[in-house]
């Protein structure tokens, strides 16, 4: 990676879905996001940027698009993303790092970032970049975990925790792992290009105990019910955010996609190698991902 760009946090060889989602206990906070995103989500599109997609765990949910671009820095999520919603010509598999994305301005009319932001040592650069592939009058859809939380409150104040939940300076909980303040969260999206429209506050019974002995099912009702209230009020240690790009561009021509990450120079082809004609650089396709990362794990 360039020594200049942000580290990145990278889940190469992790078995996330798996560990964490399928077998992790997070049933109830996968399906109050699921309804979340269908309040949040327009009716229809044709192009979807899916950033930190993972193993492709909400990529089938958005169906109102036509195509979906899924980018995540791991190579092995990916795979797994590939091998469970198939290969088709729908979906466009990239490895690649949000602060380098490798498409040209303007391209997307939608897209998404969920439990990614969290991992931005430079949420400024991140969302400006996510701005610069969306076009106007898109809608991107972010979701942040929110350091202002009830927990996180009551912790501060019993002592129980050095930070304070009401400054708005990230606070970073583990290396890579950020919580951010809902205004400071606000101020990155304004500055980005993005309006905000609307804002739901998610995962409100995130408890260990209230997941054991409450079923399922009354965690989601009673969660689907405080969404709203996060118009007003976030104190979830989620809050999903409904953006609309505001810079007066065009959108791209429908047969240009991806740009060289190093340099800006346009590239052209799909399904093969691309090299870049102005830098030389030579962006590798292999089993169906594009690999665009500037410097792979492998190569660090």
């Amino acid at each position: 990676m360039d020594k200049k760009s942000p580290p990145v946090c990278n889940y190469e060889g992790s078995d996330y879905q798996q560990s964490f989602w399928d077998m992790g206990g997070r049933a109830y906070e996968d399906a109050a996001e699921a309804i979340a995103l269908k309040r949040l989500l327009p009716s229809g599109g044709k192009f979807m940027l899916e950033l930190g997609a993972g193993a492709g765990r909400n990529t089938p949910r958005y169906q109102q698009y036509g195509r979906v671009a899924l980018v995540d820095y791991s190579r092995t999520q990916l795979e797994q993303a590939r091998d469970r919603l198939g290969e088709s010509g729908r979906y466009v598999f990239v490895a690649a790092d949000v602060y380098h994305l490798p498409f040209v301005a303007n391209r997307f009319d939608g897209a998404t970032m969920i439990r990614t932001l969290h991992h931005m040592a430079d949420p400024n650069l991140a969302l400006g970049e996510t701005a610069r592939v969306i076009a106007h009058q898109g809608v991107f859809i972010l979701e942040f975990a929110n350091k202002r939380n009830l927990k996180s409150m009551l912790r501060h104040l019993l002592g129980k925790q050095s930070w304070s939940p009401y400054t708005q300076e990230p606070v970073e909980f583990a290396t890579l792992n950020f919580d951010f303040h809902p205004q400071a969260v606000r101020q990155y999206l304004r500055r980005a290009g993005f309006e905000i429209e609307k804002q739901l506050t998610v995962s409100h019974f995130r408890v260990g105990f209230l997941k054991r002995w409450v079923p399922t099912g009354v965690l989601v009702m009673l969660d689907s019910l405080l969404q709203w209230t996060g118009r007003w009020i976030q104190v979830s240690p989620s809050v999903f955010t409904r953006c609309v790009a505001k810079k007066e561009s065009q959108a791209a021509p429908d047969d240009a996609l991806f740009q060289c990450p190093v340099c800006g120079t346009r590239l052209s082809g799909m399904g093969k190698d691309l090299t870049c004609e102005s830098c030389g650089r030579v962006w590798e396709y292999s089993d169906g991902i594009y690999d665009f990362r500037i410097s792979p794990p492998n190569e660090a």
